[in-house]
């Protein structure tokens, strides 16, 4: 004999289950909510310039004149951007401070003494910060056989003590000798043919090389890599790591997200301030999302 439905109690449990289920995607929807509201607060778009020399000459790719940098600062200031320091994003992706609303990084590859003579003032009348990569060969033999020079001289030892004491400028670490295309080599990448222990061991000597003589003769150990002409190996960076470094500079113009996370710090990519572009041309593009 066979049962009959009750198709009274059938629809009280339909409607259970329907309340049920819409009380845990109300739930659901406001937990992904909050997850989604968190995750955007932490994620703060920055962008990073690249620059290079400074000086009274034509405005060339890797070349800006005094009045280009200082149009560029003006124009940062005036839109409320504020310049952070290597230091500010490493606590801030370990937990330990905030970031300004609209952060920017300026950074300044290869260590031209113009940087000390022409950038350093600029950097303190707009109440600016800057990174400043230095290659080690060029202070041992360049800067000290032809030093102060805007047009063409590198940084000294005695620069860049008084870059660090000025508060305005950290010093990055570009490499002893390795800022070169030439020999096989592109920059600090692995060659063809180089076995990955031959060659992390050709890294680390090289960059532990400035990094000692960077503490030896100002007394810092650079937190900052950037990989010349932005020739980028895999395998470099579990050796920059264990050499101290947190953060490592690009040449891809792409645009940068911070958060708390520490990794995002291993690959900021940077706009090259090409000299042949105006202020507005150029921080239309650098400063885009």
């Amino acid at each position: 004999m066979y049962e009959c439905c009750n198709v009274k109690r059938f629809f009280r449990l339909l409607l259970l289950d329907a309340v049920i289920l819409g009380i845990c995607l109300i739930f659901f929807c406001i937990g992904k909510a909050i997850v989604f509201s968190a995750e955007d607060e932490e994620r703060i778009f920055m962008p990073a310039i690249m620059y290079h020399s400074v000086c009274e000459s034509s405005p060339q790719k890797y070349l800006v004149t005094p009045k280009q940098l200082e149009s560029d600062l003006n124009y940062l200031k005036t839109n409320g951007y504020t310049a952070v320091t290597a230091e500010q994003l490493i606590n801030f992706t370990q937990n330990k401070g905030e970031l300004p609303e609209k952060p920017v990084l300026l950074t300044f590859d290869d260590g031209f003494y113009n940087n000390l003579s022409i950038l350093l003032p600029l950097l303190e009348k707009y109440d600016m910060h800057a990174i400043v990569s230095v290659v080690g060969s060029y202070i041992d033999y360049n800067a000290a056989a032809d030093p102060h020079v805007d047009r063409y001289s590198y940084l000294t030892w005695e620069d860049i003590d008084s870059l660090i004491k000025s508060g305005r400028v950290e010093i990055g670490n570009h490499t002893y000798n390795m800022h070169s295309s030439s020999g096989g080599r592109k920059g600090c990448s692995k060659m063809n043919g180089e076995s990955t222990e031959e060659y992390c061991d050709i890294l680390n000597r090289d960059i532990n090389l400035l990094q000692a003589e960077i503490h030896d003769h100002d007394g810092i150990i650079p937190t900052v890599f950037a990989y010349p002409f932005g020739y980028i190996s895999p395998e470099a960076l579990p050796v920059l790591k264990e050499s101290g470094f947190f953060m490592t500079l690009t040449c891809y113009e792409r645009p940068n997200y911070i958060t708390r996370n520490p990794e995002c710090l291993y690959g900021i990519d940077r706009y090259n301030r090409s000299g042949l572009l105006t202020t507005e041309e150029f921080m239309r593009k650098a400063l885009a999302e």
